[in-house]
């Protein structure tokens, strides 16, 4: 499998000041996914081969159905792959001969989101480090007022999940999954549900926790300018079986400033996301008008 790359491949620079993290590189070698290998064959996954460094930031794009889930369930440790190799910081992840399970090192948010519905948000953000015994409840309610506030959200810790809007439930959700300070952030299609000036307020709270920490965040997404604005890379999946078809460096410099989707550079690349991704997306219809016929 070859990796066409759009761009001149070169490291996003990091923004003045913040360390990279030195955990959380993930190696996805070869990996393949097939359900109900003894019935009907639906080839997920083939292949598919990519390299992720420790506090990079990767989005993930392509047609529907083309895998991008099931590559993330498989790192997040809830479903198996079939075929090839996951390593993270170079220790088996998931392999043929190891089924993998979840754990603190990976988090995952979801577009639906999963905050507990009877919790406040301050016991929402603090169950799992308390649970983990990695902090006190103390040290825990400090932590996450501090990181609440940092998102704009502070005052809220009473309230219940109900009665915040998509937006900041999918603030308190990754602020939830930071506090574990995971390797890795998975992030599923989060903002996809959002009207523009909630997503776009959402982009900068994120991009302003992934400048303080910088972590491995593994994001999906279908909206081509959001995966730019956000990544140090965007990588094209084709249609099933997916594997990854193209790679594009993001050369936008951090930290990011939303000024910068205007500029020819931006434009430039959301052109070239456009064409790769639109070429998979017809492969993609005519295949399901064939399996109809």
């Amino acid at each position: 499998m070859s990796v066409v790359s759009i761009r001149e491949h070169r490291s996003a620079p990091s923004p003045r000041g913040v360390c990279r993290a030195q955990e959380g590189a993930i190696s996805i070698r070869g990996v393949g996914k097939i359900y109900d290998p003894e019935g009907v064959h639906v080839v997920a996954l083939e292949d598919c081969s990519l390299e992720i460094a420790a506090g990079e930031f990767v989005a993930i794009v392509g047609p529907s159905g083309c895998g991008k889930s099931t590559l993330l369930n498989i790192i997040a440790g809830f479903d198996h792959l079939t075929s090839g190799e996951i390593l993270l910081d170079g220790r088996p992840l998931a392999t043929t001969h190891t089924r993998p399970t979840p754990g603190p090192d990976r988090v995952v948010v979801f577009q639906h989101g999963a905050l507990f519905p009877w919790k406040t948000v301050l016991e929402n953000v603090t169950y799992g480090p308390v649970v983990q015994g990695t902090m006190s409840p103390a040290e825990a309610r400090d932590r996450a007022r501090e990181m609440l506030g940092r998102v704009g959200l502070s005052g809220i810790e009473d309230s219940y999940p109900g009665q915040l809007s998509s937006g900041m439930q999918r603030r308190v959700e990754i602020i939830r999954a930071l506090i574990n300070n995971p390797k890795v952030l998975l992030l599923d299609e989060p903002f996809r549900a959002m009207d523009t000036v909630t997503k776009g307020a959402s982009h900068q709270y994120l991009l302003e926790l992934y400048d303080a920490t910088g972590k491995t965040v593994f994001f999906i997404t279908h909206d081509l300018e959001e995966a730019i604005f956000l990544a140090d890379k965007v990588m094209v999946m084709t249609t099933r079986p997916g594997h990854i078809k193209q790679t594009l460096t993001v050369t936008l410099p951090r930290p990011r400033r939303y000024a910068m989707q205007a500029s020819p550079e931006f434009m430039a690349m959301k052109a070239e996301l456009v064409e790769a991704v639109h070429e998979e997306a017809v492969k993609a219809f005519e295949a399901g008008e064939r399996e109809m016929a």
